[in-house]
């Protein structure tokens, strides 16, 4: 079956879509106008995404998931969409105390209040959430390849996917300030599989798509450090 390469892609379009894409969608959403048409459509990304990660975590393996496997998807993924959650509500409350701010309605720039949203936003909320990502992909790594569900890789759609993917976790990672994690993560996932996985990429397609994304996004960060002297956010440099 070849369902899976598939499935990756679909995964990473939808990725680059809640993660990137509605990002251009500041403007005041009209039943709620302090609310942005980006904060109203980011309540989807949970429940979108973490179904994707469920299939692909079911159809990993081509054994039945254990109990084990089981509560560790769900520890994951707790991490995964308390991140998510806190970012969504604390990233629209600085959004709105920027504009009220910029308006002179009122400024809370340089208060508690303001610190404690910030923190929230850029800080706290970023490091659970790209945990939990970054635990679904070592989870689903690691159950394909303990134990193979023999699903043959559709190479022309996992480039495709792994492009994709590549590049929305550059992104994340660059803006979310944890390229701490990010980095080294997408390094090691591609020196294993090259030194142990190449050859098994073709009956691995899960490996075969994080493994370019890993790889890709490995060449961004360092390309973007070296060039930068560092790893600035997109913000800090003028490019969004």
């Amino acid at each position: 079956m070849k369902r899976m390469s598939f499935l990756t892609l679909v995964f990473a379009i939808l990725s680059l879509i809640f993660f990137l894409g509605l990002v251009f969608l500041r403007t005041p959403f009209s039943p709620y106008p302090l609310m942005s048409y980006q904060d109203a459509l980011d309540l989807l990304t949970p429940f979108i995404l973490i179904p994707i990660y469920w299939l692909m975590f079911k159809y990993a393996s081509g054994k039945p998931t254990s109990l084990a496997e089981e509560l560790a998807f769900l520890a994951v993924a707790v991490f995964w969409i308390l991140g998510h959650g806190m970012h969504l509500a604390a990233n629209s409350i600085n959004n709105l105390a920027g504009k009220l701010a910029s308006s002179r309605e009122i400024d809370i720039l340089g208060t508690n209040i303001y610190a404690l949203t910030y923190f929230y936003d850029e800080r706290l909320s970023h490091y659970l959430w790209h945990v939990g990502i970054l635990g679904m992909i070592g989870l689903l790594v690691y159950r394909e390849w303990r134990s193979p569900a023999g699903t043959q890789t559709v190479w022309w759609a996992t480039l495709v996917a792994g492009v994709i993917y590549g590049f929305t976790y550059f992104c994340i990672f660059l803006e979310g300030q944890t390229v701490l994690l990010g980095l080294p993560f997408a390094l090691i996932i591609t020196l294993v599989t090259l030194l142990w996985g190449q050859k098994r990429m073709t009956k691995l397609p899960l490996l075969a798509f994080f493994f370019v994304s890993c790889l890709l996004a490995t060449i961004l960060f360092i390309g973007w450090g070296l060039y930068w002297g560092g790893f600035p956010e997109f913000s800090e440099v003028g490019l969004i």
